[in-house]
Formats: structure tokens, sequence, C-alpha cells
């Protein structure tokens, strides 16, 4: 099935730079270890009776033995379910944090328990646009079960989603259980990963998490995200993410306020992408803008490079088409020129990237 729709997805099998910077997730894959979440399940977490701030405390402490039980475990330690565990935990704390949504950048504050909404429009209800095996991603996800949230947490004018993530269309609304279902489903019939996307996935993360704990297969769970949400959603996504699929939009703070309402979008984009390299494997999207090379292009390719490892997995997308309200920003009105892709593959080796695809 893979070869009939994506060759590449076999041969990327085969590629030592691909294989070697998402190691763990190929494991996953073929069996050879534990998804993240699952993992979290087996890791005892005895929470009960504690304040937030004492839970959030515990939280990082066990985060930190995680990653060397992590290791045993990959090394041929058993791993039984617990109880109550860390992954218990992490619910917990996602749900408390849904009384004062600071889940993305906009830190909202409003209680998505009571039904408040704000910027992203997210209640509690799980409304999916649509879930599919997706053959249309990098070739080492393909086939991809991916899942669209509907809402976003921010306005990109040129958004190619546009009718999901601003609530033009309201999507169906599932139970937990039922994702979980259809994820075991996607497994089983030959799908790499589940992947959770929009919209974005971050006003979600309660969700996502919950649906995680009903999960019976062993699939890798990838974080398909626009990397612009908070220290606290990324300390949870820490330790149960198994691949980061983050997009880095921008170079500066000024097109990211102009283009997608997105203040402090650098700071919070290299934050995250930090903790993902640190946490788990990534795979970093860039999705150039025309007349956007020198001011963004080129300062994200630099950065990754100097602060990720010129081994980091980047797709550099050229695919950009106007979408939505594109128009209203004059340079967003056009598709890229061949020259602009060409300086792209020009920058990216020049600051010295060596495992880039286009």
């Amino acid at each position: 099935m893979w070869r009939a729709f994506r060759p590449d997805s076999i041969t990327v099998l085969y590629d030592k730079k691909c294989r070697a910077s998402l190691s763990r997730y190929f494991d996953i894959i073929f069996d050879k270890k534990m998804a993240k979440f699952k993992l979290l399940k087996t890791f005892p977490s005895d929470f009960q009776g504690k304040s937030t701030a004492e839970m959030w405390k515990l939280h990082n402490k066990m985060a930190e033995d995680f990653k060397d039980y992590v290791k045993e475990v990959d090394s041929g330690r058993e791993a039984d379910l617990a109880e109550r565990s860390l992954l218990d935990l992490k619910i917990f704390l996602a749900k408390k944090t849904l009384e004062r949504c600071t889940f993305c950048m906009h830190a909202c504050a409003v209680n998505r328990l009571r039904g408040e909404t704000k910027y992203c429009g997210c209640s509690m209800d799980f409304p999916v646009s649509t879930m599919f095996d997706h053959y249309g991603e990098e070739p080492e996800l393909v086939p991809s079960f991916t899942v669209f949230t509907v809402g976003c947490s921010m306005r990109c004018l040129h958004c190619q989603n546009w009718t999901i993530s601003q609530w033009k269309e309201r999507g169906t609304l599932y139970e937990f259980e039922e994702v979980a279902r259809q994820a075991d489903k996607a497994r089983l019939r030959g799908c790499r990963n589940l992947n959770m996307v929009g919209g974005e996935p971050t006003p979600y993360l309660y969700h996502w998490l919950e649906v995680s704990r009903s999960i019976k297969e062993n699939i890798p769970i990838v974080w398909n995200s626009n990397s612009y949400y908070s220290h606290p959603s990324s300390r949870l996504l820490a330790e149960w993410v198994d691949v980061y699929l983050l997009d880095f939009k921008y170079g500066n703070n000024d097109c990211a306020v102009r283009i997608s309402d997105a203040p402090n979008y650098w700071e919070a984009c290299t934050r995250n992408h930090l903790m993902a390299k640190e946490h788990g494997e990534l795979i970093i999207r860039v999705l150039v803008l025309p007349d956007h090379v020198d001011c963004c292009f080129r300062p994200i390719v630099e950065w990754i490079a100097k602060n990720l490892g010129r081994d980091t997995r980047v797709n550099v997308m050229w695919q950009y088409t106007p979408h939505w309200r594109a128009h209203e920003i004059p340079e967003l009105r056009r598709r890229l020129k061949r020259d602009e892709m060409e300086q792209t593959i020009h920058i990216a080796k020049e600051v010295g990237l060596e495992n880039f695809i286009t």
C-alpha cells in the first residue's frame, strides 16, 4: 500500500540521516520500542491529596526520573500498567489548566470547564473536522492517521485550512474513546502514527491526553503544531510526544504579528523547539512566504543549525498559495518565484543543514 501511494515512504526507511534523527520513532513503527504514552501508563504516580502547586512540582520531578525509565524499558526492563500513573497526573493538570486556560500564548484565562471561550473559540467539546489516512505528509510519516480538530491559536491571514481554524465549519463532536478506537484501527491497518493537527491541537491538549489513555495499540504520537504554545503546555507535552512536527513560521515578531496576530512568536517558537529537541524527536516545517526569504527564512534556518544541530530534519516547503485573507498582505498575493526557491536551497546549504528536504 505504501509503495503504491508514495514510493518515497519506502525509500525513506533506508535514509540514514532521517533514520538517525528519528531513530526511536522508527523503532516504535516496527514495535521494537513502546510509544511514550504507553510508557507513561506504566510509570506510577501518587498525587492524591496534593495541591495543584505540589502536583506540578511532583510532575516535574517525575519527568526527570522518567528519562532514565525510558532508557531502561528500551533496554529490556519490564513495564506493567500502574494503578495511577504519570499520564493520569498529566491529564489532571491539563484539566486544571482549563479552569483558567493558558494552553497557548494568548493566555486568555477563561474557564473552559464552564463553557467559556475566547481567542481560539474552543470549549470542552471535541470537534473534529475530519480524520483519515494521510498520504501527503513527510515520507517518514506516511501513511499518517491524521485528525483535524476545529479552532486555532493564531490568525494566519493566508491559512489554507481557514474554514477549520476560524470555525467556518463546526466539525463533528467525538468522544475520547471513539477517537482512540479509530487510532487503534488505523495502526492495525498500517498507519505509522497518530497525527494531531487542526487548526491547531494545542487548545485540545487535555482532550488528546484523554484520548491516549484509551488507546491500546503501540502507535507513535505526532504533535503537529504551529509552535505557539505556552510553557505549561510544553511541560505537559514532554515525555508524552514521540515526534514533534513543528512549524517555524517567522524569523521575527514583526512578521508574526502582522500576518498571524502572534505576539512574542519568536520567543515561544524557539523555546518550544528547544524543548522538543530535549524531550522527543523533531521534524521542522518552514513554509517559505513570498518576499520573506531574508527576514524570515534565513534567520530561521540559521537558528536551527546553531541551536538544534545541522542534522535536524527540516522540510523546506514551497507550496505557498494565497488563501483566505492573504490579499490583505501585498507580498502574499502571489506564489513563490523560482529564484526564491533556489535561494532557500542555497541558504540552507550555506548555514550547514544536512538533513533537509523540499
